[in-house]
C-alpha cells in the first residue's frame, strides 16, 4: 500500500490506505456484477417510464465498449469527450473509458461551439460520444480539430465520420480484461473556469474516487445504509454530479436514477422523489430555493441531503428541515479538490452559515500571505494539505498554473483554494469570499474571462467586463459591461443579440442576463479591470 500523492509532490504518508493499483471502473462495477441482478441505475426517460439497468449489465457493456474503443485505435492516456446528459451511455462511456486506461472528459451538453472547441482542442480528444443534436454542434469544428477521429452517436450514425455507439459496443468482447490502471494513473480531465483566459483542464487519476468516498458518508450519514438510493439533478459533466453522486454509489452499491431535466421543475422533482423511493439527494442551492417556492407539503422517506457550492442560509435550513425531515448537510470543495469541508447531522449540529468541519482524512487550514497556518478566528485563505488522493494531479497544459495552484511555506505544502474563509476554536469553517472574480451562479462557477473573450468576437463591441451581481435565487446572476465600437448604438435589440451571442458560442447557464452598455470600463494603473466597481453600482 501506498500513500496518495498530489500535484506531483512527494509529502509525508497521509492516514489513507491507497492501494498501488486501482481502477474506478472495476472497483465500481465488478464487485457488484454478481449474477444476481443488483440494480446499479433507474434511468427515467421524459415521459417518466423507468428502465433498470444491472450491475451485470452495466458491466458487460461497459467491457464491449472498452474493448471495441481499443479496437477503433483508442491507446493508453487517449482522450475520449463524453458530450451527453444523465443517461445510461454516458455511464457506460465513463466506466468504458477508466476500464481501457483511457481518460474520460465530461462536457456539458449546454456548451455551445466556441467552448466545446476550445476544450476538445486543449485536450487533444480522439473520441467523442454523443448524441445527434449535439453532434451538429461538431459539423463546423471537426477542421480545426486535427485530433477528432471518432464520434459515436447514441441514437444512430448520421454523416460521415460517425459511428453507432450501441452497433460498435456489440462488436466489442463481454470479456475484455481491464487495463491494470496505478492508482495516480490519469482517469479524467473536468475543466474548471478561473477569472482570467479559457477554462483550466483539472486532470484527476483513478485515487480521486477513494478520496471523495469520507465526502459522501459524512454529510450523508453514513452512507450507505439498506435500502439507499441516490438522485441529483446536476449534471454528470460537472464533478458534483459525477463524483459526489455517481461513482462514489455505485462505488458501494447503490442504485442511482439516471434523470436529467431539460430546465428543472420542483414539482416533477417532487414527484421523482416520491415515485422512485429516492432517499439520498444532492440538490445545489438553486434546486432547493426553487423547490422552495413549490406549494408547501411534507416529504417522506428522504434520508439525506447533501449541498454544496453556495452558502444556503438558516431559513432555507429550516425549510428543508421542515419539508424533507433531515438536515440539509452543506459541504465544500472545488474541482481541483472536492468534498474536503461538510457537515454531519449525525455527529455535530449544524450552524446555519457553516460549510461545517474538515472530512476525516483531510487537512484544512487558514494561511496567511506567507503559508503559514493561522490561529482560529483569523481570515486567510482556505488551504488543503498535500499530498491527498482527492487532489488533481495537474492542469492539462498548464505547469504555470498548476505550481500556483500550490505553496510551501513554513508549516508544509498546501493546495489554495483561492478562497477567503475562517475557522473557529470548534472546528467549522465559514466562507469570507473569493480572492478571484469567479461568478457563482445556480451552482455553477463560471470564468469571467471565456465571456469576455467571447464578447470581444462580437463585431459591435470594443470592450468587455463579465462580473457576478447578486440574485435571490441563483445567488448570483452574470452580468456583462460592454464598451461598444464607435458608432454604434446601444439598443435593446443589441442587447439581445448579445445575450444570445455567448449563449449560443459558450453555454446557456453562462450568458449574462444583465447587459450594460458604459463609454468606458474602470481601469488599474496597469490594465486590470476593476470588477468590483462593475458590481457595485454606487461606484463610478
Amino acid at each position: 500500500m501506498t500513500s496518495p500523492r498530489a500535484g506531483g509532490s512527494t509529502g509525508h504518508a497521509t492516514p489513507w490506505a491507497v492501494p498501488d493499483r486501482f481502477n474506478i471502473a472495476t472497483a465500481c462495477l465488478d464487485r457488484h456484477a454478481d449474477g444476481r441482478g443488483r440494480p446499479a441505475l433507474i434511468s427515467i426517460d421524459e415521459a417518466g417510464a423507468g428502465w433498470t439497468i444491472s450491475f451485470d449489465t452495466l458491466l458487460t457493456w461497459t467491457c464491449r465498449l472498452a474493448h471495441a474503443l481499443t479496437g477503433l485505435g483508442a491507446r493508453r492516456g487517449d482522450r475520449v469527450a463524453i458530450l451527453l446528459p444523465q443517461s445510461v451511455e454516458t455511464a457506460i462511456a465513463h466506466f468504458a473509458s477508466y476500464r481501457a486506461g483511457l481518460i474520460a472528459l465530461p462536457l456539458f451538453t449546454l456548451f455551445g461551439e466556441e467552448a466545446l472547441a476550445y476544450r476538445l482542442g486543449d485536450s487533444g480528444a480522439r473520441f467523442v460520444i454523443t448524441d445527434r443534436a449535439n453532434a451538429a454542434k461538431l459539423t463546423g469544428l471537426r477542421t480545426g480539430l486535427p485530433a477528432l477521429e471518432r464520434v459515436l452517436l447514441i441514437d444512430g450514425a448520421e454523416g460521415p465520420g460517425t459511428l453507432d455507439f450501441w452497433d460498435t459496443l456489440e462488436r466489442g468482447r463481454a470479456d475484455c480484461p481491464a487495463a491494470v490502471t496505478g492508482a495516480d494513473d490519469p482517469a479524467l480531465i473536468i475543466y474548471t473556469s478561473g477569472t482570467t483566459g479559457q477554462p483550466k483542464g483539472a486532470l484527476h487519476a483513478h485515487r480521486v474516487l477513494l478520496g471523495h468516498l469520507p465526502g459522501v458518508e459524512h454529510p450523508h450519514q453514513f452512507f450507505p445504509k439498506p435500502g439507499d438510493r441516490f438522485w441529483t439533478p446536476a449534471d454528470w459533466a460537472w464533478i458534483g454530479g459525477l463524483l459526489d453522486v455517481l461513482l462514489p454509489s455505485l462505488y458501494h452499491g447503490v442504485p442511482v436514477v439516471a434523470h436529467r431535466m431539460a430546465k428543472f421543475d420542483p414539482e416533477a422533482a417532487f414527484d421523482l422523489i416520491r415515485r422512485h423511493g429516492i432517499r439520498n439527494l444532492f440538490l445545489p442551492p438553486t434546486a432547493l430555493k426553487l423547490m422552495r417556492e413549490a406549494p408547501a407539503r411534507r416529504h417522506e422517506g428522504v434520508r439525506s441531503i447533501g449541498s454544496g457550492g453556495e452558502s444556503l442560509g438558516e431559513e432555507l435550513l429550516a425549510w428543508g428541515e421542515r419539508t424533507f425531515g433531515v438536515a440539509i448537510a452543506e459541504f465544500y470543495g472545488q474541482t481541483e479538490c472536492n468534498l474536503v469541508l461538510g457537515n454531519n447531522p449525525a455527529l455535530f449540529p449544524i450552524q446555519p452559515g457553516a460549510m461545517g468541519k474538515a472530512i476525516p482524512g483531510h487537512r484544512v487550514v487558514i494561511l496567511d500571505g506567507a503559508g503559514r497556518i493561522l490561529p482560529d478566528g483569523e481570515a486567510g485563505q482556505i488551504a488543503v494539505e498535500a499530498p491527498d488522493p482527492v487532489m488533481f494531479l495537474r492542469y492539462w497544459n498548464r505547469p504555470e498554473a498548476t505550481a500556483a495552484k500550490f505553496v510551501t511555506g513554513p508549516d508544509g505544502r498546501f493546495l489554495l483554494t483561492g478562497d477567503t474563509g475562517a475557522r473557529d476554536p470548534d472546528g467549522y469553517f465559514r466562507f469570507v469570499g473569493r480572492d478571484d472574480d469567479v461568478i457563482t451562479s445556480a451552482g455553477y462557477r463560471i470564468g469571467p474571462g471565456e465571456i469576455e473573450d467571447c464578447l470581444l468576437t462580437h463585431p459591435a463591441v470594443s470592450m468587455a467586463a463579465a462580473v457576478g451581481v447578486p440574485d435571490p435565487i441563483r445567488t448570483e446572476r452574470v452580468k456583462a459591461v460592454v464598451v461598444l465600437k464607435p458608432g454604434i448604438d446601444g439598443t435593446d435589440a443589441l442587447k439581445a443579440d448579445l445575450q444570445a451571442h455567448v449563449k449560443t458560442r459558450l453555454a446557456a447557464h453562462e450568458y449574462p442576463r444583465i447587459v450594460e452598455f458604459r463609454d468606458h470600463l474602470p481601469m488599474t494603473a496597469t490594465g486590470k479591470i476593476i470588477r468590483r466597481a462593475l458590481r457595485d453600482p454606487r461606484r463610478p
